[in-house]
C-alpha cells in the first residue's frame, strides 16, 4: 500500500513511519512531505493508494487544506491527522468526504493500518457504486426508464434522475409528494391512475398501467408505470416501489405502423374493387353499345308521330344514364383514357369557382386560398374540374344549414423523414389541393368506406355512391394521393397531392370539332370477340359505304390480313380479346400492312393501353359505349389523319 503523508512535524512523521513499520501485513510504503504544495505535486506525479493529511500546515490551515487536496485527489482516499484540540474540525472534514480521521498521540499500529486499509476499501466500494449508479442511470436514460419509491408513512416520493427528466423536471432541488406526482398526470387519466395505484397498494398486488403526463412546458408524454408494495415485519404496507417508462415514441411508431397497415389494407381492398368494377364496366359497355346504337338507329328510321317513339327514346335515355355510371366505374378503376396537360391548378380552381358559387348556394361561403407561387401538375383538366365539382357538391350536401367551403392550394415538399408525410406517399415535390367544409362530418366507419363504389350515406335515390369513387380513380390515375380527415359535427377535409412538374403550363383551348361526313368507301378489318357488338359495328359502317372484313379474334384477323389481295385501309379492333390484345395484333400485321391505320375500341383501357403510352391514344381510341355517329366520325377522323399509320 503506497501512502503519502503530508505533515510538517518531523517527529509526528517519524512516529507514523515507525508505527507502520511494526506491521508486516499489509506492507506500507510511506512517502513524506512537509508542505501542501509539495504534497499536491507528488500526488499529481505518482500513484498513491491513500493520503494521510495534517490539516495545519505552514502553507495551508484548517478545512481549506482538506478542500484544496480533495479537489486534486482524483479519487484517492483521504485520512485526516489531527491534534486533540482539533478533533471537531476533523469531524467536519469527514462530513466533507474524508474517509476517517486519526488523533495524534493515540496512534497504534492496528488502528493506523486498519484506518488506512478501510479507507482504501471504502473508496473502492464507493467508486464501484458510483460506476454502477452511472451505468444504471445511463441504461435508464437510453431506455427512458426511471425508478421511484413512495413512502406511505410520510407521503414522500423519491425519484431517480431519469424519472425527473421524464416529467420534464430538473433532478436537483425538487421534492415530490404523492399528491405532487398526481398533478403531473393528465387530468383525463388522473382518476384511473389513482384508482390503479391505491387498489394495488390495498390488495398488496403489483400493477402495470399506461397513462399520459403533462410536463411543465405543456407537452404531453405517454408513460407505462409499474409498481409493487413493500410490507414491514407486521405485514403493514409501508412503501411502494416501481418504475416509469416514457413510451411516447414507441406509441407513435405503433400508431404509424397501424396507419400504414390500414392504408395498405385499404389500398388492396380498393384495388380489388377496382378490378371488379372495371370488369363489370367492360361487360356493361359492350351491352350498352348495342342498346344505345340500335335505339339511335331506330329513332332515325321511325316517324316522330309513331306511338313507339317515346318508348325507344326512354330506352336510349336509360342507356345514356347507364353509360354515365359505367364511365364513373371506369374512372374509379383507373381504366379511362385521360388527356393530361401541364396545368396551373390555381387556374383550374379559378375557372371552377365561377360555377361553384352558383352550385353551392348563397348560404355557403366559398373561400379560396391559392398559393401564388404554386407549382405545375400534369393531369387532365376536365377530370380535375370534375374532382373539384364532386367534392364541392358533397360539401354542400354536408352543410344543409349553410357554412364555409374552403379550397386551398399549396406547394408541399416531403422528405423521407418529414413529419407531414403520410406513410403511403412517396417522398418528393407535390402540389396540394384541399377541399374542406364545416359540415356534419363523418365517423371512422364511414371514412373507411367513403371511396368505395355505390357506398353512400345519402337517402335512397339521392345519389349513386360513385362520385367519390370517381374522384379517387382520377387522382390515382393522375399519379396522386387522396385521403379524408373528418370529425363528427366539425366538418370534413379532402386532401389531394399531385406530383409537381417543371414544364410550363399548356394553354387550355377547346379542341376544334372537325366537320366530318362520317361516310367512306375504304376497306376496314373489324376484329371484335363480342358477336352483338361486331354485328352492330359492321351494320353501322356498311350503311355508310365501307367494305368490312370481319374477324372474331386475332388469329382470324391475321389470316385475313395475309390472304386479302386488296388494300386494307383501317384495322378497327377491340382492345382486350382472348389470345393477342388489340395493340399486339396491330404490331403483328404492321409488317404486312405498313399503310394500314389502326383504331382501338374498348369498354375499358386496361393495362394493354399502358403498354402503348408513347402513342397518342386520344386520337386512335374509341370508348364504348359509342353511338353510330361517334363510330362513323372517329373512323373517318383516323382514315383522314396524316401519316402512314395512326398507331
Amino acid at each position: 500500500m503506497r501512502v503519502l503523508l503530508i505533515e510538517d512535524n518531523e517527529d509526528d512523521a517519524y512516529l507514523v513511519q515507525e508505527t507502520l513499520n511494526e506491521r508486516q501485513e499489509p506492507r506500507c510504503d510511506l512517502e513524506w512531505t512537509d508542505r501542501l504544495r509539495r504534497g499536491l505535486k507528488r500526488l499529481a506525479e505518482g500513484r498513491f493508494d491513500v493520503v494521510l493529511l495534517d490539516l495545519s500546515l505552514p502553507d495551508s490551515q484548517g478545512l481549506e487544506t482538506f478542500d484544496r487536496l480533495q479537489a486534486q485527489a482524483h479519487g484517492v482516499p483521504l485520512v485526516v491527522l489531527t491534534g486533540l484540540d482539533d478533533e471537531a474540525m476533523a469531524v467536519q472534514a469527514v462530513r466533507k468526504g474524508a474517509q476517517d480521521y486519526l488523533v495524534k498521540g493515540r496512534l497504534v499500529p492496528d488502528l493506523l493500518v486498519r484506518a488506512l486499509r478501510y479507507a482504501v476499501e471504502r473508496k473502492q466500494v464507493e467508486a464501484a457504486l458510483r460506476l454502477s449508479e452511472a451505468r444504471l442511470a445511463e441504461a435508464q436514460r437510453m431506455a427512458h426508464i426511471g425508478n421511484w419509491e413512495w413512502d406511505l408513512l410520510t407521503n414522500r416520493v423519491w425519484c431517480s434522475d431519469e424519472t425527473y427528466r421524464i416529467f420534464g423536471l430538473h433532478p436537483t432541488g425538487v421534492e415530490m409528494t404523492y399528491d405532487d406526482f398526481l398533478t403531473y398526470v393528465h387530468p383525463d387519466d388522473r382518476g384511473g391512475v389513482r384508482t390503479v395505484i391505491e387498489t394495488a397498494t390495498r390488495d398488496r398486488q403489483p400493477y402495470e398501467h399506461e397513462y399520459r403526463i403533462v410536463r411543465p412546458d405543456g407537452t404531453e408524454r405517454t408513460v407505462r408505470g409499474h409498481g409493487e408494495t413493500r410490507l414491514d415485519d407486521t405485514g403493514r404496507p409501508v412503501r411502494v416501489v416501481g418504475t416509469i417508462q416514457d413510451i411516447t415514441e414507441k406509441k407513435q411508431a405503433e400508431k404509424a405502423l397501424q396507419e400504414s397497415e390500414a392504408q395498405l389494407r385499404q389500398a388492396q381492398k380498393m384495388e380489388s374493387i377496382g378490378r371488379l368494377a372495371g370488369g363489370i364496366a367492360h361487360d356493361f359497355n359492350n351491352l350498352l353499345t348495342v342498346i344505345n346504337s340500335y335505339s339511335a338507329m331506330l329513332l332515325g328510321d321511325i316517324d316522330f308521330d309513331s306511338p313507339l317513339r317515346k318508348g325507344i327514346e326512354q330506352i336510349k335515355e336509360a342507356g345514356h344514364r347507364a353509360a354515365l355510371l359505367t364511365r364513373q366505374l371506369l374512372a374509379f378503376s383507373r381504366q379511362q383514357v385521360l388527356e393530361p396537360k401541364v396545368l396551373d391548378l390555381n387556374a383550374v380552381v379559378s375557372t371552377s369557382s365561377k360555377l361553384l358559387r352558383r352550385l353551392i348556394g348563397e348560404d355557403i361561403e366559398l373561400v379560396i386560398c391559392a398559393d401564388p407561387s404554386l407549382g405545375r401538375v400534369k393531369a387532365d383538366p376536365g377530370q380535375i374540374e370534375q374532382v373539384i365539382m364532386n367534392l364541392a357538391v358533397n360539401a354542400r350536401d354536408a352543410m344543409p344549414k349553410g357554412g364555409q367551403l374552403t379550397i386551398e392550394t399549396r406547394n408541399i415538399e416531403l422528405g423521407e423523414a418529414s413529419p407531414l408525410k403520410p406513410a403511403s406517399v412517396e417522398p418528393g415535390r407535390y402540389v396540394m389541393l384541399a377541399v374542406s367544409d364545416t359540415g356534419c362530418g363523418m365517423d371512422a366507419e364511414t371514412q373507411a368506406r367513403i371511396f368505395e363504389p355505390f357506398f353512400t350515406t345519402k337517402e335512397l335515390g339521392k345519389g349513386t355512391g360513385l362520385g367519390l369513387s370517381m374522384v379517387y380513380g382520377i387522382v390515382k390515375q393522375s399519379g396522386g394521393y387522396i385521403w379524408v380527415s373528418s370529425e363528427l359535427g366539425k366538418g370534413t377535409s379532402f386532401t389531394i397531392y399531385l406530383p409537381q412538374v417543371d414544364d410550363p403550363s399548356e394553354l387550355l383551348e377547346p379542341a376544334p370539332v372537325p366537320d366530318l361526313a362520317g361516310r367512306g368507301s375504304e376497306t376496314i378489318l373489324l376484329v371484335e370477340d363480342d358477336e352483338m357488338v361486331r354485328v352492330l359495328t359492321r351494320t353501322i359502317l356498311q350503311m355508310r359505304g365501307y367494305t368490312l372484313l370481319e374477324a372474331r379474334n386475332a388469329k382470324e384477323a391475321i389470316h385475313l390480313a395475309e390472304e386479302h389481295n386488296e388494300p386494307i385501309h383501317l384495322l378497327l379492333t377491340d382492345t382486350v380479346m382472348p389470345g393477342l390484345s388489340g395493340p399486339e395484333l396491330a404490331e403483328r400485321v404492321a409488317s404486312a400492312r405498313p399503310d394500314m391505320k389502326v383504331l382501338y375500341m374498348s369498354g375499358y383501357t386496361d393495362k394493354v393501353i399502358a403498354l402503348n403510352a408513347g402513342r397518342d391514344l386520344r386520337t386512335v381510341f374509341l370508348q364504348k359505349p359509342f353511338t353510330p355517329e361517334a363510330l362513323a366520325r372517329k373512323v373517318r377522323e383516323v382514315l383522314d389523319s396524316p401519316g402512314p399509320r395512326a398507331a
